[in-house]
């Protein structure tokens, strides 16, 4: 992480309920009612759906799963009315294509008041599993079980008639990000123009061709060599360097240098020993490096109210964050965010998952690289791309980066401030 920024950003009337479902499912299920209430086994349909906080996670991440039952086949077993509060949901998700099994979910006990007989309000439970294989993952609502606490202790048991259930979301896993273990060492790091250098590299991969390249800069120069590793990814060659121009010299496999994949650069200076003829001076200039930055225009972003009973999106902009590239050298950057729950009086929770964004970026006059924005949606605990620069021979430049930001605000919440803290990160 070459840079972190965070700041905060409130709404006016906020949330104190769950998410709930946008894509329900209908299934047969068979639930057997407490033994104690005398009743037959029920054949009924259940609607149900299931969310994620993140569709889009890569192989070891954690993926937030929310199960809500928004119609239960079974009701209130008995005929006492049950007081708010007793009411304890659990299920399991079911998981199939490139990754399988099962997610327990559970949820708190919250309800309304139930009547005797009297329908189970939506009840929503969450759990959470960890992605360990790249591909398509269905998620399908499986069995459910409906406790209730006052009086007795009562189980009403409900399994899918004909699993497993439809799919009611799909979560598409990436493979992890491997880190590049490249290496690269020289057998010095100076010489005369002309001067061999030893060069040595390990953990490449076994049998690819190597190319040796010298750098001014980020620009090669003519001195190039190629090496073949060996069955446990190190090589060793020669590199004659005759640029005076050099800076450094970078390893990599493949027809292009790539600094994601490659390794170094390994400084490395040709001694300017060109004579001087008489009467003369040699001037000697340079460019140095700088470095990647950001800043940020403010650290407080105020959305606009949402009415109590109405709900709806609470709108607002980030502030305007500034990307400085000087480095002068191959990588780009990229420049993402996060963002907390949102939090308000009386422990009330708007979830991260409800602030979403549009993100916009420019680059300023004679920067050498192109700014893109990343794709609107939710910007989630897990974080979205805000802005990015590719890699290229030579990058660098100044960018503007922002964002208009939305809240999903559901009716007839507490109203309130409530505030997040969003994080940007640059790397």
């Amino acid at each position: 992480m070459l840079g972190a920024a965070a700041l905060m950003v409130g709404g006016g009337a906020v949330l104190a309920a769950p998410a709930q479902a946008s894509t329900p499912v209908d299934f047969p299920t068979h639930c057997i009612p407490p033994a104690v209430a005398g009743l037959p086994p029920i054949d009924g349909t259940s609607t149900a759906s299931v969310t994620v906080d993140n569709a889009s996670p890569k192989v070891g991440d954690t993926v937030k799963v929310t199960y809500t039952l928004s119609k239960a086949a079974a009701s209130n077993p008995t005929d006492i009315a049950l007081p708010a509060d007793v009411v304890t949901p659990r299920a399991v998700v079911v998981l199939a294509g490139a990754q399988t099994g099962t997610v327990a979910v559970t949820g708190p006990k919250s309800n309304p008041p139930i009547p005797g007989k009297g329908s189970f309000p939506a009840l929503v439970m969450t759990g959470s599993f960890t992605a360990t294989a790249a591909g398509a993952i269905t998620l399908s609502p499986g069995d459910y079980t409906i406790h209730t606490s006052y009086v007795l202790e009562l189980d009403t048991v409900c399994t899918v008639t004909n699993p497993p259930a439809p799919v009611s979301e799909t979560v598409t896993a990436s493979p992890a990000t491997q880190p590049n273990p490249r290496t690269l060492a020289l057998g010095s790091a100076q010489g005369d123009p002309g001067a061999t250098v030893a060069v040595t590299g390990t953990k490449f991969t076994a049998g690819a061709k190597v190319t040796i390249l010298a750098l001014a800069g980020s620009h090669p120069t003519g001195d190039v060599t190629t090496a073949t590793a060996d069955a446990q990814g190190g090589f060793s060659a020669p590199l004659v360097v005759k640029d005076l121009a050099t800076t450094g010299i970078v390893a990599f496999e493949g027809v292009s240098y790539d600094p994601a994949t490659a390794a170094g650069p390994i400084a490395y200076k040709v001694n300017d020993n060109t004579p001087v003829p008489p009467g003369s001076q040699k001037l000697n200039a340079s460019v140095i490096p700088g470095t990647l930055s950001m800043t940020q225009a403010g650290d407080t972003v105020a959305m606009t109210p949402v009415n109590f009973g109405q709900g709806g999106p609470s709108t607002g902009a980030l502030q305007t964050v500034t990307v400085k590239d000087f480095r002068g050298a191959a990588a780009g950057w990229s420049l993402t965010g996060s963002v907390t729950d949102f939090k308000g009086p009386a422990g009330a929770v708007i979830g991260a998952d409800k602030l979403s964004w549009t993100p916009s970026c420019t680059a300023k006059a004679g920067s050498l690289s192109a700014c893109a924005a990343g794709s609107p949606g939710a910007v989630g605990t897990t974080g979205a791309t805000l802005a990015t620069t590719p890699n290229g021979t030579v990058t660098g430049g100044e960018f503007t980066a922002g964002a208009g930001l939305s809240l999903n605000v559901p009716a007839y919440s507490a109203p309130g401030t409530y505030s997040g803290v969003l994080t940007l990160t640059l790397t």
